[in-house]
């Protein structure tokens, strides 16, 4: 089966062409971050307004590369929630309507499940049961994930995502957008120790379960962080300082609630997926934690971390294999729960 992926929730348009057989054929993106960075974060119509310029060329072009026609495909895959409503609602329009037209079935991926499969797309995959940690700049939350569609939600912010913060952080410091790319460079100078900020909610026993507190915080960081500004003289040294302070709290947070969720499922598999996913402190951090614990963790490559196509060409081929097809209508959902998607056989 090969099915061509859509990707246009938030600032990045994504194309991709995934076969069964042949693995992934084409993939394709465009990232708005130089249009929205003087704003200091994306501005939804501007957003949306990219997407209506670049979704039909860059399918082109991954056409193009992947060296098949329309008649090649077998479905259309595109995101449809959660993110911003009119830029769901350009991939939606469009990956539906050339479904109809190329006489193909097509099908509203959700897009936190495309990240959550997005390792998948590795040489070495990881198979169901797994314990997923889905860290980006809307969401952060632990799933115990038993299969396609069979997914608990066993913690999840109660305010800013972990991405959000970061983003928030990095304006707050002068270092532009997107926050995390940013946040990372400044802090690989920062001296250690000069700052500690809180790790919030570790000490929390509030949780869904029986077990210790797996939400999430992370506003109080941020308020730790305006606090050490505004006690300081801003040097470039005190900002790559605070950078790593920050860094490094937030980082400890995931891991904590990481450690208690594998203890509390017993899971021997952590996939960590989503744009945070690429900060190479986590990575080293939930390495070495998996290491000591005996178990193996599981990234997406750095490129398929952030928004992509492929990860959706992929989660899209994973539900139209199960049956799953959308009717002629289409439409969007800005906000939309993993947990309500429906149970499929992944095969």
């Amino acid at each position: 089966m090969r099915v061509l992926g859509i990707e246009t929730s938030c600032d990045d348009t994504g194309v991709a062409i995934f076969d069964s057989d042949l693995g992934l054929l084409a993939h394709r993106l465009y990232s708005q971050t130089a249009l929205h960075a003087e704003y200091g974060g994306v501005v939804p119509e501007l957003a949306s307004r990219d997407h209506i310029r670049k979704t039909l060329p860059l399918i082109r072009l991954a056409l193009q590369e992947a060296g098949c026609s329309p008649r090649d495909l077998h479905g259309i895959a595109y995101t449809a929630g959660p993110g911003l409503a009119g830029a769901l609602l350009v991939g939606a329009s469009l990956g539906r309507s050339l479904a109809a037209a190329w006489g193909v079935p097509a099908v509203g991926v959700h897009h936190m499940e495309g990240h959550l499969l997005s390792p998948m797309l590795e040489p070495d995959p990881p198979g169901f049961p797994f314990l997923a940690l889905l860290v980006s700049g809307g969401h952060t939350l632990l799933a115990d994930v038993q299969g396609l569609g069979r997914y608990t939600i066993l913690g999840e912010s109660v305010d800013d995502a972990v991405g959000e913060a970061f983003d928030k952080t990095a304006k707050l410091l002068g270092l532009g957008y997107p926050g995390g790319p940013a946040i990372a460079h400044a802090a690989r100078t920062g001296v250690p120790g000069r700052f500690r900020f809180p790790r919030p909610m570790t000490d929390t026993k509030k949780n869904r379960g029986p077990g210790p507190g797996l939400d999430f915080s992370f506003s109080g960081l941020k308020t730790a962080v305006v606090t050490a500004v505004r006690g300081q003289a801003i040097t470039p040294q005190t900002v790559a300082d605070i950078a790593l302070a920050f860094e490094e709290a937030a980082v400890d947070v995931l891991a904590i609630k990481c450690t208690r969720a594998l203890a509390e499922t017993g899971a021997q598999r952590l996939v960590v997926a989503g744009g945070v996913s690429a900060n190479q402190r986590l990575r080293e951090r939930l390495r070495g934690l998996c290491e000591e614990l005996g178990m193996r963790v599981y990234f997406p490559r750095p490129e398929f971390s952030t928004d992509n196509g492929a990860m959706i060409a992929y989660a899209g081929y994973l539900r139209l294999r199960a049956g799953q097809r959308e009717p002629m209508s289409f439409g969007a959902r800005p906000r939309w729960r993993i947990e309500e998607l429906p149970a499929a056989d992944a095969g």
